[in-house]
């Protein structure tokens, strides 16, 4: 028997020139449990849907997955999809028997993504099945999983296995699959949305930009954002990176060690937030930048606002005289 003895320290971002302490924050009075790219669930079982808190309480033992318009949507392990309207107050639940790993609605029509990989459209009012194809998931999967998205006729399944399956709702059939990457380990979509007409597709370790034409670049993202012209990527190296369009990279900047939590365009300038307590102001061209002390908690759900970072019990406004 080999026993080895040693110490071993982890390396952190620590900036040389800090600026003064970014005083725009504030405690909440309550802290996010659970969340999605685009929706939060809070301590006392509302939800936090950018800047807004609504008035719906989450079901004990149910998840919030997102909001398509006026319906709130929720699940448990055992399949039951709850869509809770706003307007009304009134909840239509769908009973689908298995897990669900993401939802969307539009119309009348629900999208659903099971946790076995599975994909399926239904009638929302009758839950009749109108679709259902067979598709496969990862070994391990990134908590941030992507719903499906709709689009005139068409439903885009982000999968579990790093896809994009097209699908014609009126027809009822799938058109086209698009691999985005292709690994073993937590290779779900983690990201989507549209830049300049074309589809920006991440997994945890490449970006597809698809148009008329395609393009894959290998960066292992943290957090992406966009403004109407250029995509904005931190990566798990540090780095910022910003791409065209079209993925290529314009310009990047390096923060060693640096632990993003968060990327958010606002009023024209790019915010990075950072685990040690850190939030960067940089110039969209990434030329300049500036670095502020935070205090945010060690630990926490983060969840980007409008114009604010939710970090916890806290809350960091990215417009410096908000309070």
């Amino acid at each position: 028997m080999f026993l080895f003895f040693g110490c071993s320290s982890k390396e952190v971002f620590e900036p040389k020139n800090v600026a003064v302490e970014w005083k725009a924050l504030k405690e909440s009075d309550t802290k996010i449990i659970d969340k999605t790219a685009e929706i939060a669930e809070l301590e006392d079982g509302r939800v936090l849907v950018k800047n807004q808190e609504l008035n719906v309480t989450i079901a004990p033992d149910f998840r919030v997955i997102g909001k398509n318009g006026d319906y709130i949507l929720s699940t448990n392990i055992d399949g039951d999809l709850y869509l809770h309207n706003i307007d009304t107050n009134t909840t239509k639940k769908l009973e689908l028997k298995k897990t669900i790993a993401a939802a969307s609605t539009d119309g009348d029509v629900v999208a659903v993504v099971f946790a076995s990989g599975k994909l399926a459209l239904y009638k929302l009012l009758s839950g009749k099945l109108l679709l259902k194809l067979e598709g496969g998931t990862s070994i391990a999967l990134d908590a941030r999983i992507v719903n499906p998205y709709f689009m005139n006729d068409l439903v885009l399944f982000l999968t579990l296995d790093g896809k994009i399956v097209i699908v014609n709702k009126t027809l009822k059939k799938r058109l086209r699959t698009i691999i985005v990457s292709a690994n073993e380990y937590f290779n779900n979509v983690i990201y989507f949305d549209i830049l300049q007409e074309r589809l920006i597709v991440a997994t945890g370790t490449k970006i597809l930009s698809f148009g008329r034409s395609q393009k894959r670049v290998e960066l292992e993202a943290r957090n992406i954002t966009h403004d109407k012209d250029h995509l904005y990527v931190a990566t798990k190296q540090g780095d910022i990176i910003e791409l065209s369009s079209d993925l290529d990279i314009k310009r990047k900047v390096h923060f060693p060690f640096a632990h993003f939590l968060g990327l958010k365009i606002y009023k024209g300038v790019l915010y990075a937030l950072e685990k040690e307590g850190y939030i960067i102001k940089l110039s969209k061209d990434l030329l300049t930048y500036k670095i502020y002390e935070v205090d945010i908690p060690d630990d926490g759900y983060v969840y980007s606002g409008n114009d604010r970072f939710f970090v916890g019990d806290r809350v960091v406004f990215l417009d410096e005289l908000s309070k």
